[in-house]
């Protein structure tokens, strides 16, 4: 194994502090490792990221004690044909007509009511005012719930977050994983059952009639993907949106070419998810003995795959370490699709089937920002460091503008 010198410790304040650092030294001397608090071994580099994302060989098997225990069994852990059945049944709601005309409605509304408690103030802080709850409050509405439960979401989807990133298990967090886990269900349920019996125009419905091949999903099926998607959807574009601002503040030209030029936000989305990924780490299980950049892996061991270090390799990307919605080897007309450049939405078979709902939000969300904030800076003093590890944005986005 490489020598552990070179391998930065994962759960250290040294790396919660400054990832991008220790990703470079990875990729340098230390491409795969064995991490002994995570009982993990770590993969850094793209080529080998991309090969554990795309290959049956690694399976998903880890989400069984990674993921089922808050959210129940969902279609992440599935395989073959249970997978590709279960995709064709939620995948339909999140692409085409149905996002466009059901859905982007949904997507506007919410965002100008967040933008409205801000935009004849001339100061908001991007992260607390409106990217941690506008996602949250999408899928509540899209889901046809009560929007007197927003605050509701917004306090499971916290622990939820939580409990996907307590990497060092914290027993308080895993408590309160598992408690949302039967409060979203005890919610959830009845809604389901009563929205079978009187559908209405909304995804939990259409949830509730899909069938394909014969097959529909069970109440349980339906409160398990809920969950993921609350966790899913919601952290991408929560901390997508503020890397994205953060990003764009730290670039002044780069932000004037978007603000002149509205059809610049996908690449500036998708470079951002390159840059600065909300989802930094992902973990699969090979089913037999690999081999990865020399070292051999056993069967059933688990495999952190490191995304924001792969797409910060200089063996893929130029220039890895800037921000640049000009880079021309991240082509934004696949980056949101399963043959994009980055890993952001990993790749594969279970490549994210939000990806397409995560850029409407972002197109909506960016352009009404910039509409309300035609002259947005950064706030005097600002402190808009990055947090966390397994998932990771800006704690705190502070900004002024004259409103429009």
């Amino acid at each position: 194994m490489t020598a552990a010198g070179h391998a930065p410790d994962l759960l250290s304040p040294e790396f919660a502090a400054d990832p991008y650092t220790a990703y470079d030294a990875m990729l340098e001397h230390s491409p795969v490792t064995w991490h002994e608090g995570m009982q993990s071994y770590v993969i850094s580099r793209y080529e080998d990221v991309s090969r554990a994302f795309k290959e049956g060989v690694f399976t998903t098997e880890n989400y069984g004690w990674q993921l089922e225990p808050v959210h129940g069994r969902t279609i992440l852990q599935m395989s073959g044909r249970e997978h590709a059945t279960r995709r064709a049944l939620v995948a339909p709601a999140f692409r085409g007509s149905e996002l466009e005309h059901k859905f982007r409605p949904v997507i506007e509304r919410n965002s100008a009511q967040l933008i409205d408690t801000f935009r004849g103030r001339g100061s908001a802080d991007l992260v607390t005012d409106y990217a941690r709850h506008f996602p949250i409050n999408v899928i509540v509405d899209m889901l046809g719930l009560d929007r007197s439960d927003h605050a509701r979401f917004q306090r499971w989807y916290i622990a939820i977050i939580a409990f996907l990133g307590n990497l060092s298990q914290d027993a308080e967090v895993t408590a309160a994983g598992l408690r949302t886990h039967d409060e979203l269900a005890a919610y959830m349920i009845p809604i389901i059952r009563e929205r079978r019996e009187n559908p209405g125009d909304d995804l939990l419905s259409t949830l509730c009639a899909t069938e394909v091949d014969g097959t529909t999903m069970s109440d349980e099926d339906i409160k398990a993907f809920c969950s993921l998607l609350l966790a899913a959807g919601g952290e991408t574009t929560d901390k997508a949106i503020a890397s994205l601002f953060r990003n764009l503040l730290a670039n002044p030209e780069q932000l004037a070419a978007v603000r002149a030029d509205r059809g610049l936000i996908p690449k500036a989305f998708a470079e951002t998810l390159r840059h600065t990924p909300p989802v930094h780490m992902i973990m699969r299980q090979p089913a037999e003995d690999i081999e990865i950049g020399g070292q051999r892996i056993p069967a059933g061991s688990t495999v952190t795959c490191l995304i924001g270090a792969a797409n910060r390799d200089p063996r893929r990307f130029a220039n890895p370490g800037a921000f640049d919605i000009f880079r021309t080897d991240l082509p934004a007309e696949t980056a949101f699709s399963a043959a994009a450049s980055h890993l952001s939405f990993a790749l594969g078979r279970h490549f994210c089937v939000g990806a397409l709902l995560a850029k409407t939000e972002i197109e909506v969300g960016v352009n009404q920002l910039l509409d309300a904030m035609p002259d947005l800076r950064l706030a005097e003093g600002a402190e808009t460091a990055e947090q966390g590890v397994f998932t990771r944005g800006p704690a705190s986005l502070p900004v002024v503008f004259t409103p429009a």
